[in-house]
């Protein structure tokens, strides 16, 4: 790792092997360009980039740490839970995250054929061009196609209109099980953190259960800094990541150069008191 008491850490972003836009290759060179010290790539529910960002992150003289950003389905809504430190050739998450995209195209059928009724044809084909990995077709492919048709202005637009409950294009999926995502990522030797908490629709009582059961069963770190949350957010999750005990993250969840908040690399530090989770790797 890097000498640095504090390193800057981008433990969150993705790549065209789901719904970025810029290759492993690509995210690692603007990684080092901004100063990172510390990358994972985590795309979503695939470990297909891994050995790409891993090469290119050692090329630049970047330290690496192996990621995955998995689906889970809780209280019927989608949480994430990013795994890090992960062995990316170990055979029970690759078969549980093969497990976890299978459907992925029939929902993006359904989607398509909301979006028809709608009035946007041709969401499918649209949504297929912009997925580099079309086993990894996902709401974001559908939203840049609905900018790209002048349906909506940009993305955000699209998720306050589109692809969401109530609204055109929505179709709710079954992902992993929290118990099954944290058991594929300790199995393959890395940490479980649950990804940007400030984004749930829970009340306190519920991401108090949600707390629980991910401590109960052997998850171990939170994201406080990340492109997801308000400076605000930053105060209150790293109040909760004291208070459960949890490491903490810090990641941008860049995806694109025009859609994305926050820039790799560029979020403030962690703060002082908080046990960052890259403390657990040496």
């Amino acid at each position: 790792m890097s000498s640095l008491s504090s390193p800057n850490a981008d433990l969150h972003c993705h790549s065209v092997v789901s719904d970025g836009t810029l290759t492993p290759e690509a995210l690692a060179e603007r990684a080092k360009a901004n100063g990172v010290h510390l990358w994972a790539l985590t795309d979503h529910d695939e470990l297909g980039g891994q050995k790409r960002a891993k090469d290119a992150a050692h090329a630049l003289k970047m330290d690496y740490l192996s990621g995955v950003e998995i689906s889970v389905t809780w209280m019927n809504q989608t949480i994430h839970i990013v795994g890090l430190g992960i062995d990316a050739d170990h055979q029970g998450i690759i078969e549980g995250l093969r497990r976890t995209r299978e459907g992925r195209g029939n929902r993006a059928q359904l989607m398509a054929d909301q979006l028809l009724k709608a009035g946007i044809p041709g969401a499918y084909e649209g949504a297929l061009h912009f997925a580099g990995n079309h086993q990894l077709i996902s709401r974001t492919h559908f939203a840049r196609y609905l900018v790209e048709q002048g349906v909506c202005k940009d993305t955000e637009h699209v998720f306050k209109n589109y692809l969401v409950e109530g609204k055109p294009g929505f179709v709710p999926h079954q992902w992993a099980s929290l118990e099954d995502a944290v058991a594929w990522i300790k199995a393959a030797g890395g940490v479980a953190v649950i990804a940007h908490p400030g984004r749930y629709p829970f009340n306190s009582m519920q991401m108090d259960e949600l707390y629980k059961q991910f401590k109960d069963i052997g998850g171990l770190g939170i994201e406080v800094i990340t492109g997801s949350h308000s400076p605000d957010q930053y105060q209150t999750y790293g109040k909760v990541a004291l208070q459960y005990g949890f490491l903490a993250s810090r990641g941008s969840d860049f995806h694109d150069p025009n859609e994305s908040h926050i820039d790799l690399g560029v979020l403030p530090h962690l703060p002082d008191h908080l046990t960052p989770v890259w403390s657990v790797f040496h």
